[in-house]
């Protein structure tokens, strides 16, 4: 009796193991998908021709203001619906949203500029950046609302 009693626990926990492995695989299958559209999204964003004289990077502080604010629209209607799917959240926030953002180039033109002797166009886009993308995801909360 205990032998078939500890044999039907292994089997459950095996089994209970192997349902977060298979669910752990789709979850990172679904961000890597949303990664991928948004890794393309900001190619295609990135050919605009769009270049300021002073070398202030127009495209990528668009492109992040807009990653943020779509970020924000999705947290906050996903807070509001019970009804989408994790993983729809997961491929919008961590894969597309994440693919789209540029946080690493914001970083480096910022150094860029800085080392290039414009440090004043240096801090007027970390300044804008963070603070156009903090009001961005607020700005998309409150349209949710």
């Amino acid at each position: 009796m205990c032998y078939d009693l500890c044999n039907a626990r292994v089997r459950t926990n095996i089994i209970s193991l192997e349902y977060i492995k298979l669910s752990t695989l789709l979850n990172c299958v679904f961000v890597g998908l949303g990664g991928m559209v948004g890794s393309v999204l900001r190619y295609l964003v990135s050919l605009v021709p769009v270049r300021h004289e002073s070398g202030f990077p127009l495209v990528t502080l668009a492109i992040n203001i807009l990653g943020a604010f779509a970020l924000g629209l999705i947290i906050a209607v996903a807070g509001r619906s019970t009804n989408l799917d994790p993983r729809t959240v997961l491929f919008l926030k961590v894969g597309v949203c994440g693919g789209f953002t540029t946080f690493s180039t914001f970083a480096v033109e910022s150094h860029q500029l800085l080392t290039g002797g414009s440090p004043v166009v240096a801090l007027t886009y970390m300044v804008l950046s963070v603070t156009l993308c903090v009001f961005a995801v607020y700005g998309a909360g409150l349209l949710v609302q």
